[in-house]
């Protein structure tokens, strides 16, 4: 089916009929496929990936020069650009899940009953993924694999921006699916760009299992509205660095440029930097920050410090730019940090920076997000930093799975019960 301008809604919802149905027929099969075999197609599908990299890169070129012509922003230029290291590291993350524990059949628990019942708690795919997402093709990669690994069957549908390079990693990951001989149908990308195409996953129940949303907060706000099957997301990424009054210049710094800069376009960027008064060398943070490039909007007592400060509106307190922004505030000390962070987080991650492991430890124990850190760059808030090889996206709920999703989110459980006769009474 080639891409269309416009659909139906019984037109869509025909299509991901067809294309559930074929799902759940896959996941079916991949519930009892063999870890060798998972592991095979994605090391394949790797190797794919650079064999035909060439190709990938050059409907990304297409892809980028599109949305240069429809001026999408420069952080999302950068999610969606892929260039020879960035492929590399996409072929690696398949190799890295491919050498991941499976979770599938895990025993979670086991109990003896007194009267004999022996119940055990085990891990199973969830069943059929829908996965929407925007702009990142390497979401392409990792979604793909992750499903696969994790027992379960994926439906994709990528962004419009990212059209052309996720046909042709998905045309790389197929190749690896066939070498293992599993089925097409475990990976299967939504061949239209379509907005309907969208809500027809949303209502798919019976179909789709749960649904998990990749990108800015109109789509996720969107698939939370609409969605009639469950949903695994996080709506913004309000992340915040504080800076404590015992932090050590040596490292708030670097930190708070890391956190910030290293790629604005990630969840993981810090958006608020939060200083205590207490703290000896705010001043040099601001500049090193400005002169990184990021435009610094911060309150009366930042703007003090340095004049190259644009002052912060109410609304910067709860803004997730996703480019070279950061919003700056003075605060007095430890707990008026937290009630900021209580006020505007996202509960995506909080860290903060501090010699004081009492501090530290209260900070650790009180902030209510996914992910807190002490005394590190908030940009490793990423599955593959976790050493869960890749993640399907970061969950800020507190139902199911929670901070990123990787393999074993990607399962539930059955209860198995063995008895030899018991009678209940």
């Amino acid at each position: 089916m080639t891409e269309a301008v416009a659909m139906r809604p019984t037109d869509a919802a025909a299509l991901i009929a067809d294309m559930g149905t074929r799902a759940r027929a896959a996941a079916a099969r991949l519930a009892g496929t063999p870890t060798a075999d998972k592991a095979r197609a994605l090391v394949e599908a790797a190797k794919a990936i650079r064999t035909q990299g060439e190709a990938i890169l050059a409907a990304n070129a297409g892809d980028v020069a599109r949305a240069q012509a429809n001026g999408l922003s420069a952080a999302m230029i950068d999610r969606l650009t892929l260039n020879p290291a960035r492929l590399e590291g996409m072929a690696a993350g398949l190799e890295a899940v491919a050498g991941l524990p499976d979770p599938v059949g895990e025993t979670i628990d086991e109990t003896r009953r007194p009267n004999g019942l022996i119940l055990q708690r085990v891990r199973v795919p969830l069943g059929v993924i829908g996965i929407i997402y925007e702009s990142r093709p390497n979401v392409t990669a990792d979604a793909g694999a992750l499903s696969l690994m994790s027992g379960n069957a994926c439906i994709l549908r990528g962004g419009s921006e990212a059209s052309a390079s996720n046909r042709a990693i998905h045309a790389a990951l197929l190749d690896g699916v066939r070498a293992a001989g599993l089925p097409d149908d475990a990976i299967q990308l939504v061949p239209v760009t379509d907005r309907a195409a969208v809500g027809a996953m949303l209502t798919a129940q019976g179909l789709i299992d749960i649904i998990v949303p990749r990108g800015g907060k109109s789509l996720v706000a969107r698939v939370q509205d609409e969605a009639r099957v469950p949903v695994l997301a996080h709506l913004d990424g309000i992340v915040h660095l504080y800076i404590d009054g015992a932090a050590d210049p040596a490292k708030a710094l670097p930190l708070a440029v890391n956190a910030k800069m290293r790629r604005t376009g990630v969840c993981g960027a810090t958006e608020t930097i939060l200083i205590d008064r207490a703290y000896a060398a705010p001043q040099p943070i601001l500049a090193a920050l400005i002169e990184a490039g990021c435009e610094v909007r911060g309150d009366g007592a930042i703007q003090a410090l340095d004049a190259r400060v644009k002052p912060a509106s109410d609304n910067d307190w709860d803004c997730e730019y996703l480019d070279s922004i950061v919003s700056v505030a003075m605060v007095d000390g430890i707990e008026a940090a937290m009630a900021h962070i209580a006020r505007h987080s996202s509960h995506h991650t909080d860290a903060i920076v501090t010699e004081d492991q009492a501090k530290a430890d209260r900070f650790l124990s009180a902030v209510d997000s996914a992910i807190v850190m002490h005394n590190a760059s908030t940009q490793f808030a990423d599955g593959g930093e976790f050493g869960l090889g890749a993640e399907i996206g970061i969950s800020t709920g507190r139902m199911h799975a929670r901070g990123p999703v990787a393999l074993e989110g990607l399962t539930t459980y059955k209860w198995l019960v063995r008895g030899s006769g018991q009678l209940r009474p």
